[in-house]
C-alpha cells in the first residue's frame, strides 16, 4: 500500500519532468570537478601542516673524517721543557673523525611561519575559486541543451497539429474524390504534405532522443521530460548586481598578494633560537688533553642565537613593486571582465525586449493566418482555389506557430542566460 501510496505521489513529478533549476543543480553534483573541492581542501591542510612543523626541533645527523695538511702543535720551546719534564706531548694527529648530532629550535622567527600558513590558507582559496568558476561554467551548457530540448518539444507538438490538420483535410479530399468533386491528384497532393509531416516528426523524434541521452548523462540522471520555466521577462535593461564566482576568485588573488606583502615585513625581523651540538669523534673540545692522549672523546655545546639577515633590504622594494604590478594586472582584469560582461547584459535585455515585441505580432500574424487557411478551405469546398493554394496556406500558418515557438523559446534561453552573465 505505501509503495502504492509513493508511486502515486511520483507520478506528478515524472509527468511534469524535469525544471532547469534541477538540471542546473544535477549537472554541477554530477560533474567530476565537483571531487576537486575536497582535494584542495586537503592539499590546503597538509600544506599548512608541514609549515607549522617549522616549530619543531631541527635535527640533523652528521658523520665526517679528514685529513689535514697541519694541525695545532706545541711550540718547540714547550715541547722541550715538557720533555725535560719526563712528560711525552705527542700533538694532534693529520686524521680527524667526528660522528655528531645538531638541533636547533625556533623560538622567534618574526612572522615567517605565520606569513607562509596566511598565504597557503589565501592560494587555497584561489584554487577554491578557480574550481568554483569552471563548475558554474556548467551551467551555460546545461542551458544550451535544455532549451534546445524545449524548442524541439514545442516542434513536435506543432508538427503534431499540422498532421491533424492535414488529416483533416485529407479526409474531406476523399469525401470529395468519392462524389466526383476533386481530382485524385489533389487528394494525393495533401497525403504526400502529411507524409513530409510524418518525416519531420521522426528527425525531430531523434533529435530529442540525442538531447535527452547528452542532458541526463550531464546531469546524472534520467531527464524524461522539460518544463517551460515560467518566469517574467523584463525589458527595462536594469543592470543586476554582479556576483560571477570569477569576481570572487579575483579578490582571492588580491588577498595572496596582501599575504606576500606581510610575508615581506616579516623577512626583515631578527631570528631568535637555541641550539644544541653534540659529537663523538677526534680531537674533542679539549684540545689540550687531545693533544697529549689520541682517545675519542663525547663532546657537547649548548647555546642561544640571535640572527639578523638583512639581505631582504636589497631587493624589498622591487619585490613590493612586483606585487603591486600583479595587483593592478588583476584589478586590470576584473574590469576587463565586468566590461564585457555588462556588455552582454545589454544584448540579452535588447533580445528580450525584441521578442516581447514580435511575440505580440506573431499572434496577430497566427490568428490572420488561420482566418486564410479556414476561408482556404471553404474556398476549396467550393471549388473556388485549388489544393495547392490551400496546402501553401496551411503551411505558412504552421510556419507562424513554429516563429512564435522560436522566438518564446529564445526570449526564455535569454532571460535565463541573463541570469547566467550576473549569478542571479
Amino acid at each position: 500500500m505505501k509503495k502504492l501510496f509513493l508511486a502515486l505521489t511520483m507520478l506528478p513529478m515524472l509527468v511534469q519532468g524535469q525544471t532547469l533549476e534541477e538540471c542546473q543543480q544535477a549537472a554541477e553534483k554530477n560533474y567530476p570537478l565537483i571531487r576537486q573541492y575536497g582535494l584542495v581542501e586537503k592539499t590546503t591542510q597538509l600544506t599548512v601542516a608541514n609549515i607549522q612543523k617549522g616549530w619543531l626541533p631541527q635535527v640533523s645527523a652528521t658523520a665526517q673524517a679528514t685529513y689535514q695538511s697541519d694541525v695545532t702543535a706545541w711550540p718547540d720551546e714547550m715541547k722541550t721543557m715538557m720533555s725535560g719534564m719526563g712528560i711525552d706531548m705527542k700533538g694532534l694527529t693529520k686524521d680527524q673523525y667526528r660522528v655528531g648530532i645538531d638541533v636547533q629550535q625556533t623560538i622567534y622567527d618574526g612572522g615567517i611561519i605565520g606569513s607562509q600558513k596566511r598565504i597557503a590558507h589565501e592560494q587555497g582559496k584561489v584554487q577554491a575559486a578557480q574550481n568554483e568558476v569552471n563548475i558554474y561554467n556548467v551551467r551555460k551548457r546545461v542551458n544550451e541543451m535544455y532549451f534546445s530540448l524545449l524548442l524541439i518539444d514545442e516542434q513536435i507538438k506543432l508538427n503534431n497539429d499540422l498532421q491533424t490538420l492535414l488529416a483533416g483535410n485529407e479526409r474531406k479530399l476523399e469525401a470529395m474524390t468519392r462524389r466526383g468533386t476533386a481530382a485524385e491528384s489533389d487528394l494525393q497532393n495533401v497525403k504526400a504534405e502529411r507524409l513530409n509531416a510524418i518525416q519531420k516528426a521522426t528527425e525531430l523524434a531523434s533529435q530529442k532522443q540525442m538531447l535527452q541521452r547528452m542532458l541526463s548523462t550531464f546531469c546524472g540522471m534520467e531527464v524524461t521530460e522539460v518544463r517551460k520555466p515560467l518566469v517574467k521577462a523584463d525589458g527595462g535593461g536594469m543592470m543586476a548586481e554582479n556576483r560571477r564566482p570569477e569576481l570572487k576568485a579575483m579578490d582571492a588573488q588580491i588577498s595572496v598578494l596582501k599575504a606576500q606583502e606581510k610575508a615581506l615585513n616579516a623577512a626583515l625581523m631578527p631570528k631568535v633560537g637555541v641550539f644544541a651540538q653534540g659529537f663523538y669523534g677526534y680531537p674533542g673540545l679539549n684540545m689540550f688533553e687531545d693533544m697529549m692522549r689520541h682517545k675519542w672523546s663525547l663532546n657537547g655545546i649548548v647555546g642561544a642565537r640571535v640572527t639578523w639577515n638583512i639581505g631582504a633590504l636589497y631587493t624589498r622594494k622591487n619585490d613590493k613593486a612586483k606585487l603591486q604590478l600583479q595587483r593592478d594586472m588583476t584589478e586590470n582584469n576584473r574590469e576587463v571582465f565586468l566590461f564585457n560582461n555588462n556588455l552582454e547584459q545589454i544584448q540579452q535585455h535588447e533580445n528580450i525586449a525584441r521578442y516581447q515585441k514580435l511575440m505580440v505580432q506573431d499572434g496577430e500574424i497566427i490568428a490572420l493566418r488561420q482566418a486564410v487557411r479556414k476561408a482556404a478551405e471553404s474556398k476549396l469546398a467550393h471549388g473556388i482555389i485549388d489544393v495547392n493554394d490551400l496546402v501553401r496556406e496551411i503551411n505558412q500558418e504552421h510556419a507562424a506557430c513554429v516563429q512564435q515557438s522560436v522566438h518564446e523559446i529564445e526570449m526564455l534561453k535569454d532571460i535565463y542566460d541573463n541570469k547566467y552573465t550576473t549569478n542571479q
